[in-house]
């Protein structure tokens, strides 16, 4: 028969048996070098798990760094202004301008009316407009001067936004190739680096079982609430928006409340299934702790 991988439960605690299994081992002759021995392993254990997280974290990062900066920006900046006359990536980034622009003008308007930076092209005095018709050209001329300034600064808010959105076209397409090729080596490095990952994920394991019952609990009670908790539609709904503006994407409302509406209920029904099906068996004092801890 082939070896199980979760431990059967038994009427005996587990604690116990591996309390007595520990102090049976102690009065064995020998047992000096068998602690020794496990120290050795469980020091090549962290060294291995330390080295393989931090080449699955840092090969990656530097890699899509240098990459990005090296070559994709300048081959996209080439590519988007000299190859195609477009702006914008998509229309959303275009109504987001459009939004920036008219909020810019309501702000203008309103500095006009409330701030007396230049009371000379600002303030019309309305006694001018009952003098003689020298007074009234020079009222004609603050209104152009005044209707010329607002043109001025709506026009260099529109340059301005319209840089903006460019190199953020730019950077999203960027982003978008950038994170495909990390997205590869992190796949050959999963290939390449198996055996160390076995070690990593039988240290971190390990460690997750060595906590105590109510610290597994709190993780889980967190991350459960973080993740399908009552209040977590809206994180879901600001990540799903930053990644898709992240990889030039349009930011669809429809698509985004019908993934909130589903993938949270899925992921919920996946850690209920997970607490009965799997850690009920491994670790029932935790499932213990769990449920009288959200009662």
């Amino acid at each position: 028969m082939a070896k199980q991988a979760i431990e059967q439960t038994g009427i005996i605690p587990r604690s116990i048996i591996r309390t007595f299994d520990r102090f049976r081992k102690q009065l064995l002759p020998g047992s000096e070098k068998l602690v020794i021995q496990e120290f050795r392993i469980s020091r090549f254990q962290v060294l291995v798990s330390v080295k393989c997280l931090l080449s699955l974290t840092v090969i990656p990062l530097l890699t899509n760094y240098l990459l990005k900066n090296f070559l994709l920006i300048p081959v996209t900046e080439n590519f988007w202004n000299r190859q195609q006359n477009e702006i914008f990536l998509n229309s959303y980034q275009q109504d987001r301008a459009f939004e920036e622009i008219r909020k810019f003008e309501e702000k203008i308007y309103f500095e006009f009316l409330t701030n007396d930076i230049d009371s000379n092209l600002l303030v019309i005095p309305i006694n001018d407009y009952h003098l003689d018709s020298n007074r009234y050209e020079v009222t004609e001329k603050k209104l152009v001067l005044q209707k010329k300034f607002l043109q001025e600064e709506i026009q260099e808010k529109t340059i301005e936004l319209a840089i903006h959105y460019n190199q953020e076209s730019i950077i999203a397409l960027t982003n978008l190739f950038g994170d495909f090729i990390t997205f590869g080596v992190v796949s050959f490095l999963v290939i390449w680096m198996k055996p160390q990952i076995i070690i990593l994920k039988s240290f971190l394991t390990e460690s997750i079982y060595s906590l105590s019952d109510t610290t597994k609990s709190f993780l889980l009670i967190l991350g459960t609430d973080l993740l399908v908790g009552f209040h977590s539609p809206r994180g879901w709904e600001i990540c799903l928006e930053l990644i898709l503006r992240h990889l030039g994407f349009p930011e669809n409302q429809d698509f985004i409340y019908l993934f909130v509406a589903t993938f949270p209920v899925l992921l919920d029904t996946v850690f209920k299934y997970w607490i009965f099906r799997y850690l009920n068996q491994i670790s029932p004092s935790t499932v213990a702790t769990y449920h009288s801890m959200i009662e």
